[in-house]
């Protein structure tokens, strides 16, 4: 059973590292730690499962897949304490609060000392830890001894603090947060750490303990069993924790690239009709939502301008009476139940009739007032232009410029 939560929580913990890749190319330095402190947690995840455990110990040297586990976590906590400093507080601003100013002094100093402490592990590895045996589980196999006890003193001292100051800066940030993705996801990983700090508060306990007084050996496995199984809850939590703002992230671009999606079809045809309107004339579906040289945001905000300069274009098609004939047409004769969208669709498909006829009106056409407050509200209302323009056959389109030139006649 533990097996398979070593396996989960290495897996897991792997995912969201490949996930936050792309982190590596940001300029900023907290995105590069955050990824960093992934990676090194993942990286010692997988040399505790025994598949990666028997294939490390293949090397002749004994115990060292418990050498380089150390070595992973302590690269993880101090990008783990680098994040935390450089997440939190304005560098620029003259007061700094104290709880942030002490948080970049200890990872400015974490540095230094976990060059330090990686010198220290080796020496004491290779020098007072009794290694004449290979382990199945370290902290088990080693109990009692006092070279081991030293050697994971050391190697705790790291998580003692990192889980302490990024617990209390996390708890402190996700009060703060102002969307409640942020709120839980910062909730959780506040969690996280706390369990963490207990985790190595136990795991110290232990170990000296061991070295005061001989312990039951099946009481000592099932203590170990317990914190390796709580060790493992502790980065899902900060696996889930870190995944809930990313994942909202990940819907509201998934939301943009569908609006994009359906406005394609009244986006192309509308750049086709005017020429130049775009940036660049308009591709296939399938190039237009692949290309790579803006966001989904950006290019959002470039169609919808698009389409706005394009309906500037078409009133000046459009007969003065086409919006009327539009409205009356979606009222009496087509029953539609959006009528004001399906009016603009009719509107803006006979329009394009008049560009296809090579025929200007002489008094541009009026426009419904729509009030929109922002890109995704006017894109939204596109949306819904988009659904009933796609229904409309060019034949309809037009039968409704003919009976709006008829009536500007009569």
């Amino acid at each position: 059973m533990l097996a398979f939560f070593d396996y989960l929580a290495a897996a897991v913990m792997t995912v969201v590292a490949v996930w936050r890749v792309p982190a590596v190319r940001y300029g900023d330095a907290h995105r590069r730690a955050l990824w960093g402190g992934y990676a090194g947690f993942a990286a010692a995840l997988w040399l505790s499962t025994p598949v990666v455990m028997r294939a490390v110990g293949r090397v002749p040297v004994v115990d060292l897949d418990a050498l380089l586990k150390h070595f992973a976590s302590t690269a993880a906590i101090l990008a783990a304490l680098t994040y935390v400093a450089t997440s939190y507080g304005k560098t620029s601003a003259r007061v700094v609060p104290r709880h942030v100013a002490v948080s970049r002094w200890i990872a400015h100093v974490a540095y230094k000392a976990g060059v330090v402490g990686v010198i220290v592990l080796t020496v004491l590895f290779f020098t007072v830890v009794d290694r004449k045996t290979p382990s199945a589980d370290f902290v088990t196999d080693h109990a009692g001894q006092w070279g081991a006890a030293i050697y994971m003193s050391v190697f705790y001292f790291f998580p003692l603090i990192t889980t302490a100051v990024c617990g209390y800066q996390w708890s402190s940030a996700a009060r703060r947060a102002e969307t409640s993705s942020m709120r839980i996801g910062l909730g959780l990983m506040a969690i996280s750490m706390w369990m963490g700090l207990v985790y190595t508060a136990a795991r110290i306990a232990l170990i000296w303990v061991a070295v005061a007084i001989p312990l039951n050996p099946v009481v000592e496995q099932d203590v170990v069993r317990a914190t390796a199984m709580w060790m493992n809850v502790l980065f899902l939590l900060v696996a889930v924790g870190a995944s809930i703002p990313a994942t909202s992230a990940v819907a509201a671009r998934w939301r943009t690239w569908r609006t994009l999606y359906l406005l394609y079809p009244l986006w192309r045809d509308l750049m086709e009709a005017f020429p130049g309107t775009s940036l660049y004339p308009p591709g296939s579906r399938l190039r237009e939502l692949t290309r790579s040289h803006g966001s989904t945001d950006v290019r959002l905000d470039r169609w919808t301008a698009d389409i706005a300069d394009a309906f500037d274009k078409l009133r000046h098609f459009a007969p003065a009476k086409l919006l009327f004939a539009a409205e009356e047409a979606v009222a009496s004769h087509l029953e539609h139940p959006d009528p004001q969208p399906a009016a603009e669709a009719y509107w803006i498909k006979a329009a394009l009739q008049a560009v296809a006829n090579r025929r200007p009106s002489q008094q541009p056409s009026p426009m419904q007032t729509k009030p929109f407050v922002d890109t995704d509200g006017e894109a939204a209302w596109l949306v819904r232009v988009r659904k009933v323009y796609c229904e409309i056959a060019t034949a309809q389109a037009q039968r409704l410029l003919e009976e709006a030139e008829e009536g500007l006649v009569a």
